[in-house]
């Protein structure tokens, strides 16, 4: 009696099993993946590149970068571009030596809003 309770648990199990290894993760919002500068990275100044990549695809006309300076200004950051469907580009010039706050603001494929900061250093 005990053996036939096993045998249609084993099937279950394995789909279970199946499943669990087949299985991708849902994403909610925009992730940063990777940036230039990294976080908490030293830069070379004055001119500075930005690459943004993140976990999905991002509508990049409605997205925003924002650069704020060691003494809380901000420093206008050209309009992204997109290279491909997740990564938004742009550079900014002219930058001081110190360090900086790299705000940015995405709309996800899913149609969230998500935002983060990039933290560097200007030599």
């Amino acid at each position: 009696m005990r053996r036939a309770l096993q045998a249609p648990a084993l099937p279950v199990l394995l789909i279970l099993v199946f499943l669990a290894a087949v299985a991708q993760p849902v994403w909610a919002h925009a992730v940063l993946m990777q940036s230039k500068p990294t976080t908490n990275s030293t830069v070379k100044g004055p001119n500075v590149p930005i690459w943004l990549r993140f976990n999905v695809r991002i509508d990049g006309k409605r997205s925003h970068l924002q650069l704020i300076a060691p003494d809380g200004s901000t420093i206008p950051v050209d309009s992204p571009k997109q290279s491909a469907p997740d990564v938004l580009e742009s550079s900014v010039s002219g930058l001081k030596p110190g360090a900086y706050k790299l705000q940015w603001r995405v709309l996800a494929s899913d149609g969230h809003m998500s935002n983060g900061v990039v933290e560097f250093t200007v030599n």
